[in-house]
């Protein structure tokens, strides 16, 4: 699949610096489509429900926390049902594939898009799509129901399988064509929003009646905008199972050492969390934080001292932690996968036997036991925060379809279910920030240093700023941070 070019931005300008980041729609490029009255105003289940319907200039905020004087900044278009919608419930074929990795909710997700448009919507053809994007033309459909699909929030996995790559525009779209369908609902990470993205641009210039619409999946929750992935709070809880075992490991060993090697390639949102909850780690290694080993100040150092305070110790670490470090050590690995990902090391088996190595080096007794639960984490169903999430996804995103809202991806910002343009999500990672104060807050819990490497720590002293202070108040004299090796 070849990188989609940027789409063109549907931006609308307000008072006082509002901007809205909109969201395409079939109008755009289709003026005379005919609007129909939302059946929901006639479901007995949504009709008691006053001002249900979302008003058309009904935004959210991307950031919540600004000046007094400054400007209302980036607003996101309102996620619900409207009080007219673009198409016909009888003249409704949707299709929902999964694509990517595995993760906690994907079969909830289907579940509430299913029993949202034949519930809410009264649509009656459904389809599943075998296998990620090739399944499009490569495999068999699965026609889905509310029978269907009424238990399956109850498993792991997903029930329509899924895969990586096998994205052919041309194909998938001439097999949306072919089929008859006129809704496609996409659940997939960055890479397959990307490939949402490149399916709406081509279906839009073929003016073809069809919503393309994401929902956003990534267990690492690192796609940028939304408050989180769905999964992501599941995968912390099952994080805590482990970290709880190594915890039992280490007390229960002269010098132990529980180590647990947790998902996070390039962002450490899953260690970091499940550092916070769990209150049990002493040491938290993310890709956002570089460390180093030996010498002064090294992570081997810190092993040491700590086993000799506490007598055993806890380290967590996310997969992408440390690959700059085994790399210099190693043959360098250039391989990628099916989604273009770089196939990463196992950081955890080096970084577990170089410690093994020191302390046998050194002479000292150390007892290390090693856990990686990567797998067992993300094939669990999901827990029931996340079933809540999810079936707000869902029901968001039938509710813009049904409305003519396409290339959008439906997500959470600031606590409201909103509608995203493809290329905010898909323009950048979310990354832990370490000067951020949740990373101050974890590194306060474990009482760990920050690892620093020498050439990144300076040698001149650093003076705070001081805020002037309100007539009346005695004046404190200036306080003078030192970093110091």
């Amino acid at each position: 699949m070849t990188s989609p070019k940027r789409n063109k931005a549907k931006i609308v300008n307000g008072p006082g610096g509002y901007i809205l980041q909109d969201v395409p729609h079939l109008i755009d490029y289709l003026p005379d489509l005919p609007t129909y009255p939302n059946p929901l105003q006639d479901n007995p289940a949504y009709s008691v429900v006053k001002q249900y319907f979302v008003d058309a200039d009904d935004s959210v905020p991307e950031k919540i926390v600004v000046h007094k004087d400054g400007p209302r900044g980036i607003h996101f278009r309102r996620a619900g049902p409207r009080q007219k919608v673009y198409f016909d419930s009888d003249e409704v074929h949707a299709c929902i594939v999964t694509c990517g990795g595995l993760c906690p909710g994907l079969n909830t997700v289907i579940r509430e898009i299913v029993s949202s448009l034949s519930c809410m919507y009264s649509v009656n053809r459904i389809l599943g799509i075998d296998g990620g994007y090739r399944g499009f033309y490569a495999k068999n459909t699965i026609p889905l129901d509310s029978k269907v699909v009424n238990d399956i929030h109850k498993r792991g996995g997903t029930i329509l399988g899924t895969s990586r790559g096998g994205h052919d525009t041309a194909k998938i779209v001439d097999s949306i064509l072919d089929r008859g369908i006129n809704q496609v609902y996409i659940i997939g990470g960055d890479g397959t929003q990307r490939g949402a993205s490149v399916i709406f641009e081509e279906i839009r210039r073929r003016g073809l009646k069809v919503a393309v619409v994401g929902i956003p999946k990534t267990i690492d929750n690192d796609i940028p905008v939304i408050d989180r992935s769905f999964g992501f709070d599941t995968a912390v809880e099952e994080a805590q199972r482990a970290i709880n075992a190594a915890h039992v490991e280490a007390e229960s060993n002269e010098n132990g050492i529980g180590f647990v090697k947790l998902m996070g390639r390039y962002s450490g949102f899953i260690a970091m969390y499940a550092t916070l909850a769990s209150r049990d780690v002493d040491c938290c290694l993310i890709p956002e934080s570089p460390f180093y080993l030996e010498g002064e100040g090294g992570l081997l150092e810190f092993i040491e001292r700590r086993l000799k305070e506490n007598g055993h110790m806890v380290i967590v670490l996310a997969e992408g932690a440390g690959q700059d470090l085994m790399s210099k050590r190693m043959e360098s690995n250039t391989l990628e996968d099916a989604s273009g990902n770089k196939l990463l090391k196992d950081v955890g088996l080096w970084l577990s036997q170089s410690i093994k190595d020191h302390f046998k080096k050194n002479k000292m007794v150390m007892n290390l036991k090693y856990i990686d639960p990567t797998y067992m984490i993300r094939a669990v169903p999901s827990n029931a925060s996340d079933n809540v999430y999810c079936s707000l996804l869902a029901q968001s995103a039938v509710h813009g379809a049904m409305a003519g809202y396409t290339g959008y991806t439906s997500g959470l910002v600031n606590g409201r279910q909103t509608y995203i343009p493809y290329y905010r999500i898909t323009e950048k990672q979310n990354h832990v920030v370490i000067t951020d104060r949740m990373w101050a807050r974890l590194l306060s819990s474990t009482n760990q240093p920050s690892f620093l490497g020498p050439k990144d720590i300076p040698e001149e002293k650093k003076e705070l700023p001081v805020t002037p202070l309100p007539d009346g108040i005695v004046d404190i004299p200036p306080v003078t941070k030192e970093i110091t090796k």
